[in-house]
């Protein structure tokens, strides 16, 4: 059974920093591509960073520049590092792992995103 689990999410001011952490078992990190998706009040869930197997990431034109999509294969665990934080950025962020196996390019496509975390609430103060 595949679990993700967010955490790291909360009050962050404009320009600040904050780092959200994703916790993955039943499926090995290192093999899947990793998304990092966010949905705000009255929009579209959207794919923010995403990381393929052999390292390569994609980022959102609106974060690019700002945010870092990582992971920790020991530790089975990705993480987005987020900066220079706007007010925009608020939403709720999911964690998400693309059902492809071994493909080295980072997915951009949501629909091939099979497993979702809960979500972690980002607030943006001003």
């Amino acid at each position: 059974q595949v679990q993700l689990v967010e955490s790291g999410g909360g009050l962050v001011q404009v320009g600040g920093s904050l780092r959200l952490s994703c916790v993955v078992s039943g499926r090995t990190v290192s093999a899947y591509s990793m998304g990092w998706f966010r949905q705000a009040p009255g929009r579209e869930r959207e794919l923010v960073a995403s990381l393929g197997s052999s390292g390569a990431t994609y980022y959102a034109d609106s974060v690019k520049g700002r945010f870092t999509i990582s992971r920790d294969n020991a530790k089975n665990m990705v993480f987005l590092q987020m900066s220079s934080v706007k007010s925009e950025d608020a939403a709720v962020y999911y964690c998400a792992s693309s059902s492809l196996l071994g493909v080295g390019s980072p997915v951009s496509t949501p629909d091939l995103y099979d497993r979702w975390g809960q979500g972690t609430q980002v607030t943006v103060s001003s």
